[in-house]
């Protein structure tokens, strides 16, 4: 089995019928047939250096009704090995996600374009899926407080399950501002709890590196740790010992104040994950990889 956690997996708690679940419970999508709201952790920003002057608040600031054309790409890749087996690739295709996104009160509507992927079978069944939509709740200092998914009702289940992932992926390598004013060169971190069969703590630290108008890049840098050593197992399955677990990453996004998603950047996350199962001392090592891009 595949027991890819982190960024992989997707713990969803739905709006209409009040169940939990996640990706490795079923390798059956979530939300069938109905929007599913998922809520996100809170994103916690310290400033640990203000920058430059001039400096002030960083705020969305986009009226109701801002629409902005952008395009999410996701990349994920999963080596994984028992013992002294073979390794295997249990790899995702990627996705390409042209959306259309327009500005609500609390956050933001994305409507889908057609989405694509190498992958012939998962292309074909994504064909479906053009109108799809999805949704981010969002605070005043831009940290994303829920996903909302609402496939197109003929969109098959392994389109569903690609996208599902690739939002959730993207969720948690966005961006949350500081409630103090700073300017260029500011450094703040970013703490997150990231969900799933391994719950985790995610430290992003965030460097302005350049400031133009409502324009902003960000150089990026993620680490993320698990906050047991142990992974207890969906469905009272058992229990595995996380023997290593190292996940960083880095990357540099530009973001407009004017609207609601990035405009361009990229962000990749991986590294090395090891667990033992105390009762037959089975070790599964795996590798991962996982890049989120963002382009107008």
């Amino acid at each position: 089995m595949v027991l890819a956690v982190g960024l992989s997996t997707f713990g969803v708690a739905c709006s209409d019928d009040t169940r939990t679940r996640t990706a490795s419970d079923s390798t059956e999508p979530l939300g069938i047939g109905k929007e599913v709201t998922v809520p996100i952790a809170m994103a916690v920003a310290t400033v640990v250096h203000p920058g430059d002057e001039p400096r002030e608040l960083l705020r969305p600031d986009y009226p109701v009704g801002t629409v902005q054309q952008v395009t999410l790409r996701t990349d994920h890749r999963i080596a994984q090995q028992i013992n002294d087996q073979p390794v295997r690739d249990f790899s995702t295709p990627s996705l390409t996600i042209p959306m259309t996104a327009k500005t609500g009160a609390d956050g933001v509507d994305c409507t889908l374009g057609t989405v694509t992927t190498p992958d012939p079978l998962l292309n074909k069944a994504l064909t479906a899926a053009g109108g799809s939509r999805a949704g981010f709740d969002m605070s005043e200092l831009g940290a994303i407080t829920a996903l909302r998914l609402a496939p197109s009702p003929d969109t098959s289940n392994a389109a569903r399950a690609a996208l599902e992932q690739a939002f959730y992926q993207a969720v948690y390598q966005s961006i949350a501002f500081p409630d103090e004013p700073v300017g260029e060169g500011a450094v703040w971190t970013v703490r997150q709890e990231v969900t799933g069969g391994v719950t985790l703590d995610q430290v992003t630290t965030a460097t302005l590196t350049k400031r133009d108008g409502n324009r902003l890049t960000i150089a990026l840098n993620v680490t993320q740790r698990p906050k047991s050593p142990v992974w207890n197992l969906p469905n009272n399955a058992g229990k595995l010992e996380i023997q290593d677990y190292g996940m960083t990453g880095t990357g540099v996004i530009t973001v407009d104040l004017g609207l609601p998603l990035p405009v361009a950047g990229s962000i990749t996350v991986g590294g090395h994950q090891s667990y033992r199962d105390p009762r037959s001392a089975v070790v599964l090592q795996q590798t991962l990889d996982t890049k989120v891009t963002w382009t107008e």
